[in-house]
């Protein structure tokens, strides 16, 4: 499939610049910069991201990852777009590309979405911002050339390649329904670890999991939909051996969090009985090596899951952010690093995964009133 997807790429940038396509971007880009597998190269930095949201323009912070965990602020950059304003109810909102080279943002409140790229040191827009094909696109997620939009306002899911010249390219044909369309129940859009299968979870009402395939044009075809195991399904991340890993916002009296296989035709076969966290609210989850975190908004804390190898979960304990954490999202980065964006204390919260599993708190950085998202490199 990448093989096409480059292919396609090559051609489509061939045509453009013979027609004289105008490309707005904040930088011209170098010679040797179109040349090459570009999200794949190298990072130039490590960072956690996260974004404003805001009406008047939307930003994404930056804030450099240091070796040891620590965090230090180095500025934002205009997306182009607007946010919402408010809370989007979803996670990845803010996603980094496996190189850390490329970062992708949903401008909910002007309904596109934006790439920005890492050239040498400087993090700059890798072209205009482009539609997302639907309204209130709220969650992204990217595979080597291929990214791919959830827009809640009219559950849907839209697909676009992405170029080093031409930034964010829609794909034809790409844009599919979701089961729950109209209710704005989307909690989030991943890619498998392959990237053959999309996945999409939809909480109240419907409480179901849907996975598209990809063809080989990159479009996603029709949804298969199997009901979610546990309630309110909403985070979810891929571990490093291909298990699909759900936070349940409503799990019995609490909540907790579930797994799942994924196969290349899109079928989900359950890990084990959903296992509950006891404590309110997981409605984010990160994978870090073998295990597995929720952030826990209504207790303000982080649930710790160990992932065995067949996926099963087990609960490992409960580690205490504060009562007024109140955390909205959480990204993992470096194979050993766990950031939370807590939202009632305007920060992020950063830790360092210890070999059992436990947390031990390493950085904590200020963020603006009302941001959401975290990505992290």
């Amino acid at each position: 499939m990448l093989r096409a997807a480059s292919r396609f790429i090559t051609r489509l940038a061939a045509i453009a610049i013979a027609g004289g396509l105008a490309v707005v971007t904040t930088a011209p880009a170098a010679s040797a910069e179109a040349r090459g597998p570009w999200p794949g190269r190298a990072p130039t930095a490590t960072a956690v991201y996260s974004q404003t949201n805001a009406t008047t323009g939307n930003a994404v912070l930056v804030y450099r990852r240091q070796a040891d965990g620590q965090l230090s602020p180095a500025g934002s950059l205009p997306t182009g777009g607007n946010g919402s304003g408010a809370g989007l109810g979803s996670g990845h909102s803010v996603v980094v590309s496996d190189s850390g080279r490329v970062v992708l943002v949903v401008n909910a409140g002007s309904n596109s979405v934006s790439a920005l790229a890492w050239r040498g040191s400087r993090l700059l827009q890798a072209g205009a911002p482009v539609s997302a094909a639907g309204a209130d696109p709220t969650s992204v997620t990217i595979h080597g050339h291929l990214v791919y939009v959830m827009n809640a306002g009219s559950g849907t899911i839209s697909g676009f390649w992405l170029t080093r010249r031409l930034g964010l390219i829609p794909i034809a044909g790409s844009t599919q329904a979701l089961a729950a369309a109209g209710t704005a129940t989307d909690s989030q859009i991943q890619f498998s670890r392959d990237g053959r299968v999309l996945i999409v979870d939809e909480r109240a009402p419907v409480n179901v999991i849907q996975t598209f395939t990809i063809g080989p044009d990159g479009a996603a075809q029709p949804a298969a939909t199997v009901p979610a195991d546990a309630g309110g399904p909403f985070g979810f991340d891929v571990d490093p051996a291909g298990h699909v890993l759900f936070s349940n916002a409503a799990l019995g009296t609490s909540s907790g969090a579930s797994s799942y296989d994924v196969s290349d035709i899109g079928a989900l076969t359950p890990n084990g009985p959903p296992v509950s966290s006891g404590q309110a609210a997981a409605c984010w989850l990160a994978a870090v090596a073998s295990y597995a975190y929720t952030d826990n908004a209504g207790s303000g804390s982080i649930g710790r899951f160990a992932v065995s190898s067949d996926g099963a979960l087990s609960l490992t304990g409960t580690t205490v952010i504060s009562p007024g954490a109140h955390p909205l999202d959480m990204a993992a980065a470096g194979g050993e690093y766990l950031y939370v964006l807590a939202n009632g204390l305007s920060e992020i919260i950063g830790y360092r995964v210890t070999a059992a599993g436990q947390l031990a708190q390493v950085t904590e950085v200020p963020v603006p009133a009302g941001s959401i998202g975290l990505g992290a490199s």
